[in-house]
């Protein structure tokens, strides 16, 4: 059984350094994200652990100090669950951060019984999704006068179990947890996409990526998410550890600028599902998005 593991791509390593850089990691008290942050800070690269709930996030800052060395960490509160609480961190990140080189959009919920964001979406898409446009939005000038920045879209190979439903984006008609779940990271893999388009030429470059199936907290999420068959799967899933590495990749490996808006696994470009790559599908997300936000974004 261990061979399946071996071909994981725990073997890829980079010295690259990120001194005098920032790097934002949302959701980074926990599972993928804390894995992140740990090795990023390991470069030398300013943290800012972007999570909802500051005591944990407090114990992983901690623990994050004393394997790296690094103190120039901070954690700042946000819920992406609530564009009021989205709002109010971008204002304070806008006004305390002079650069933001690295966005990686990690945070996410997993599986969850139907449930509501405080603004009326569907719990999986408002989080995985609305919740990581909406920031991406916030924070782009920043971004953009940071270049040669990047962001980084935690996505799923979840993104290949189902299409969108536009005419049903919240599932208020039907829900079913996987198909909710495919769609917050199909809207993830098209997100990137289409951003990725709308800034060529800015030096800001944009990756979405299938971490592998990990044992982490998503499977036993804060929002009381079920547990799903992950005994049966344990041989293929990977340590947080491993899981983590496509995103660092994503994150520092030079020369990816080429393939911006493209969908990477095992620290290497990947093929996504054919919806995933319909620019049609992307550009009326992207709409839906805005409208849904109340924001106009072009």
């Amino acid at each position: 059984m261990h061979h399946v593991r071996s071909v994981c791509c725990h073997r890829w390593s980079s010295e690259e350094r990120l001194d005098g850089k920032t790097v934002m990691v949302t959701g980074a008290n926990t599972g993928i994200g804390k894995e992140t942050a740990r090795d990023l800070a390991r470069r030398g690269a300013r943290i800012i652990m972007a999570c909802r709930d500051p005591e944990r996030a407090e114990e992983a800052r901690t623990e994050i100090l004393e394997d790296t060395g690094n103190e120039n960490v901070v954690i700042r509160k946000l819920d992406l669950s609530d564009t009021k609480s989205i709002r109010a961190f971008a204002e304070l990140i806008n006004k305390e951060e002079k650069q933001v080189n690295i966005l990686i959009n990690n945070a996410g919920v997993m599986m969850c019984p139907y449930s509501k964001t405080v603004d009326g979406f569907e719990m999986q898409l408002g989080v995985n999704h609305l919740g990581h446009f909406l920031l991406t939005y916030l924070l782009l000038d920043l971004i953009e006068r940071s270049a040669p920045a990047r962001i980084v879209v935690v996505a799923s190979v979840a993104h290949t179990w189902t299409g969108i439903r536009l005419d049903d984006i919240n599932s208020e008609r039907s829900y079913d947890t996987m198909k909710a779940y495919g769609q917050s990271k199909l809207a993830n893999v098209l997100f990137a996409r289409s951003l990725a388009k709308r800034l060529r030429g800015t030096g800001v470059s944009v990756f979405s990526l299938h971490p592998g199936v990990v044992q982490s907290d998503l499977w036993r999420h804060q929002h009381q998410c079920v547990q799903v068959a992950v005994k049966i799967f344990r041989v293929f899933t990977k340590t947080t550890l491993e899981g983590a590495q496509t995103t660092i990749y994503c994150a520092v490996e030079p020369g990816l600028d080429s393939q911006s808006g493209g969908y990477f696994s095992d620290c290497a470009p990947a093929g996504c599902s054919r919806t995933a790559s319909d620019e049609d599908l992307a550009q009326k997300l992207w709409e839906v998005s805005c409208n849904m936000l109340g924001i106009t974004w072009q």
